[in-house]
């Protein structure tokens, strides 16, 4: 058997070894974003059932979707647990408290009870740092059993 005389340049193969090398390079960066994104996407999902767990737990006669727990709050909590402690997300907090009206007619209200229980349960699980410092907060809001069942 016979070898065949080489017939390509050496600078068609360097280009070549180079083409592969890139295509290489993209397709180990796509498996390594995809691995991630799959175990983030495991963890998100195993947030949610805890959470729909938790809000059965406590009551709630309905619970949000399990998709539409994942979309918001991902695996991190969302922006619930970006700054729940800060000045600006407890502003924004006790201004939905409120009688619904703008302006000057705008008031603060008594609320029912459960209306922080949710968001409560949210930092619990997303974030159990930031638990006891909001936890003191929400239990300084004026509460009572308004809604009824």
């Amino acid at each position: 058997m016979s070898t065949p005389a080489e017939s390509q340049s050496s600078r068609e193969r360097t280009w070549i070894y180079v083409t592969s090398c890139v295509i290489l390079g993209v397709l180990a960066l796509i498996a390594v974003i995809a691995f991630s994104s799959a175990r983030e996407s495991a963890r998100a999902g195993e947030k949610a059932d805890e959470l729909i767990a938790a809000l059965q737990d406590a009551g709630a006669a309905r619970t949000p979707d399990r998709d539409q727990i994942i979309r918001v709050l991902g695996d991190d909590g969302g922006a619930t647990c970006e700054n729940p402690n800060d000045a600006l997300s407890r502003a924004t907090l006790l201004a939905q408290l409120a009688n619904g009206a703008t302006g000057p007619g705008s008031r603060p209200v008594i609320v029912d009870s459960r209306v922080v229980r949710g968001q409560l349960l949210i930092i619990q699980i997303y974030c159990p740092d930031e638990l006891e410092d909001f936890q003191e907060f929400a239990d300084d809001l004026k509460t009572d059993d308004v809604a009824g069942d």
